[in-house]
């Protein structure tokens, strides 16, 4: 048997926060990252269609680009004082992924991190609150999957939180939220869900729903994540949705060494998680496609990229990638990142040890050792292909 969960809502489109002005309860508690939200007007805009649902509302603010276990702790605190009967995430993957723990610790207060961090192990929520996500970035694809990324600051380390229960009950995709994105953010949210998706599409849980989503999502994120990064609007706004396709794929098809990395190396190297996903994933492919090339050869046909061996066809998927790399301004090497080499080889072995552990390492479509990771990472800095 297999399962597929994903909001029981999702409202996207122009002026998809509308949404909010029709839903049923008595408080909100609206978690976002910067003061940016507050500043342009968002925040006031949804506290005044939850006002006009009869919804009083409260803001938590200050999540860091990486939500750290300290600030979870006061999120959850402020959420004690207010009861809310609706926790709203509103932003990037960052406040998301923080309101979605949150609301673990709010139902659960008895319940630890290290509970929460084993795979499928959380208790039932909602008996307190529902939960509503609001992505005003185009990448993470968190509004629709049961993950959350915490970062541990005393050892510099992403645990990934993996749990159906804080799928979303609502996930709004206003594209007029994602208008004024700058370049830089495009080029790292849109990299982050193209990997989101080939991976889900690699995975060995993937299944026909999940590749259906995946793939569409490749093509139009291929597609159109040029003319955004330029300026699109309508390009923008085909990203927002396929992003979120792309969400759904990987929440329950799970992803593969690409995140592993990233989740071990992000904080360590001081390196946008999207950034570094756009960096390791020709390297991850060319590894994996050694000893499972059918699935990123079909994306390659789905592409319409030439080739008449799956061989011929992965390398035109790398090259792909490659282009689009570049096409965005985005380095191809950790080396060219201008990571510090003696840092990075200093650590290269303990990092491919925890690489190897993530969660996201189990359903890889090629086993992993540690010494291949630290082959992987060894490519990845100094930009030499994968042969092994």
């Amino acid at each position: 048997m297999v399962r597929f969960t994903i909001p029981r809502e999702v409202y996207f489109g122009e002026n998809a926060l509308d949404k909010l002005a029709s839903i049923s309860g008595s408080k909100a508690m609206l978690v976002v990252g910067s003061e940016r939200l507050k500043k342009d007007g968002t925040t006031a805009k949804i506290q005044s269609l939850l006002k006009k649902a009869g919804i009083e509302s409260d803001i938590f603010s200050g999540i860091e680009a990486d939500p750290s276990i300290t600030t979870v702790m006061k999120g959850v605190a402020a959420m004690n004082s207010y009861n809310p009967d609706w926790i709203i995430g509103i932003g990037g993957g960052s406040p998301i992924d923080a309101a979605k723990a949150m609301w673990i610790f709010y139902e659960h207060p008895d319940f630890t991190f290290e509970e929460a961090a084993k795979p499928f192990n959380l208790p039932e929520l909602r008996r307190k609150a529902r939960f509503i996500a609001i992505p005003t970035t185009s990448g993470t694809g968190t509004e629709v999957t049961s993950f959350s990324v915490i970062t541990d600051y005393e050892t510099g380390m992403k645990y990934p939180i993996a749990d159906y229960n804080i799928t979303p009950d609502i996930a709004i995709l206003d594209t007029c939220l994602v208008a004024d994105m700058h370049r830089p953010l495009i080029a790292d949210t849109g990299m982050d869900a193209l990997t989101h998706a080939i991976e889900a599409y690699t995975s060995t849980m993937a299944n026909p729903i999940t590749d259906g989503l995946a793939i569409k999502a490749i093509q139009m994120i291929v597609r159109d994540l040029p003319a955004s990064y330029e300026g699109d609007v309508t390009a923008r706004n085909s990203v927002h949705l396929a992003q979120c396709m792309a969400g759904m794929a990987f929440s329950n098809a799970i992803l593969g060494v690409v995140h592993s990395m990233a989740h071990k190396t992000g904080r360590v190297l001081d390196i946008a998680h999207g950034r570094a996903n756009a960096i390791y994933l020709t390297y991850a492919t060319q590894y994996n496609a050694r000893t499972a090339p059918e699935k990123y050869a079909e994306i390659a046909r789905y592409l319409g990229l030439e080739g008449k061996t799956d061989a011929a066809l992965v390398t035109a998927l790398v090259d792909c990638i490659k282009k689009l790399r570049s096409d965005l301004n985005m380095p191809s090497s950790l080396k060219e990142h201008g990571t510090d080499e003696a840092f990075f080889m200093s650590h290269i072995k303990e990092i491919a040890k925890k690489a190897v552990g993530d969660p996201c390492t189990g359903t890889n479509p090629r086993p992993v050792s540690e010494e291949e990771m630290t082959g992987l990472f060894e490519a990845v800095y100094y930009g030499r292909d994968v042969t092994f």
